[in-house]
């Protein structure tokens, strides 16, 4: 196992981890991505990219259950409002674990958003 590179410094007037973990927020990690000094540092810039994947990624979760619930009809509303929800929990956790470890000055990577938030903010 590697040991873990944590961030240090600051970025424009803002310690690094704390916008790392801004950038989960919708609005900063939009800012983060086009203005410096924020756009020019690679670990705001991949923890906006990676914010911005995860929102992608829950929308396109959300549209797929809307989906399956309109082609299953009303038969079956209890069982989809249950996966539904705990689809919702499991973003939630996952955008808090991503939070805290943003402010621990690490640069956890998803799986599929993080790779492409990593070679987007070229981090690799």
């Amino acid at each position: 196992m590697r040991p873990v590179e944590r961030v240090q410094g600051k970025v424009g007037a803002l310690p690094a981890r704390l916008v790392g973990a801004l950038a989960y927020c919708l609005v900063p990690a939009a800012i983060f991505l086009f203005v410096e000094p924020y756009k020019s540092n690679r670990f705001a810039r991949f923890h906006s990219l990676q914010s911005l994947g995860l929102l992608g990624a829950g929308i396109a979760a959300a549209v797929a259950l809307w989906i399956v619930g309109s082609v299953m009809g009303l038969l079956s509303v209890l069982p989809l409002f249950f996966v539904s929800m705990l689809v919702g929990l499991a973003f939630f956790v996952i955008w808090m674990v991503l939070v805290v470890k943003a402010l621990q000055g690490e640069m956890l990577k998803l799986p599929l958003v993080g790779d492409l938030a990593e070679q987007l903010a070229g981090t690799s």
